[in-house]
């Protein structure tokens, strides 16, 4: 039986799957990462199983049939469109990817706080647990991407680029000429590989930063606002606001 399902902000959910194989179909992208047992999974035509080392990647509309091998828990991210800053092309065709020994760690981390919090971590911390296993996958991406030389826009060091150079203005004149492409050129292929503008996208970026700094408690709102790159809290305040419900004081007092 296949099912449909919609949501409009990142979810992290600790599940289990069952022997019995199942269809999903969703209208955004999922990230299934590998964390206790084995699952297999079905996705266009390429099927391969996934353990703790292991993780799927499944873009938005692709139908996908799962069975469990055993006993098993996998941590699933769910991510809507314009939700977490990442590369639109990331999503461009269904794999899996190995996971590293830190991001293995990563995911058992999450997973056990996902299992504390009867399965599902509320949206304060499913936001912050998706921007930090998406930054982390991102610092990976070129491993697999070296088919996007080809089509002359390299967007995982781009997005590398600009998570490194957060607190400076962007000056996409500087960062075109650095890929070696004229203004107009760029700008096509970046909205083609991001999925918006540059700007668009690093305003998302910055915010999405300024969640893992907002978890230290050293680190006061204006400090924050300056590391993303905002002028001033001001600023930085009247955009977290509009982009997450709350100012980043009433964020980081929420339990």
């Amino acid at each position: 039986m296949s099912h449909v399902h919609t949501i409009h902000r990142p979810s992290v959910t600790l599940r289990r799957y069952q022997a019995v194989s199942a269809t999903d179909l969703q209208d955004f992208h999922q990230i299934v990462l590998g964390f206790d047992g084995a699952m297999g999974m079905a996705v266009d035509g390429l099927e391969a199983s996934i353990d703790a080392r292991r993780a799927w990647i499944i873009p938005a509309g692709a139908s996908h049939d799962y069975w469990a091998e055993g006993e098993n828990r996998q941590l699933v991210l769910d991510l809507p469109a314009s939700s977490v800053a990442i590369p639109r092309r990331f999503f461009e065709r269904a794999r899996t990817v190995e996971l590293d020994a830190g991001m293995t760690q990563l995911v058992a981390d999450i997973a056990l706080r996902a299992h504390a919090d009867d399965l599902t971590l509320p949206g304060r911390f499913s936001w912050q647990a998706a921007t930090h296993l998406c930054s982390i996958l991102m610092a990976d991406a070129d491993r697999e991407h070296a088919l996007d030389l080809m089509r002359g826009l390299d967007f995982a060091r781009i997005d590398r680029w600009l998570r490194a150079h957060l607190s400076e203005p962007l000056r996409i004149a500087d960062l075109a000429a650095h890929c070696g492409f004229g203004m107009r050129r760029f700008h096509q292929l970046f909205n083609e590989a991001f999925g918006e503008t540059p700007h668009r996208y690093l305003h998302r970026l910055r915010l999405d930063t300024s969640l893992a700094l907002l978890a230290d408690p050293r680190a006061t709102l204006s400090d924050v606002a300056l590391d993303v790159g905002f002028a001033d809290q001001s600023a930085f305040t009247h955009a977290f606001s509009k982009r997450f419900g709350v100012s980043p004081g009433q964020w980081r007092c929420r339990a």
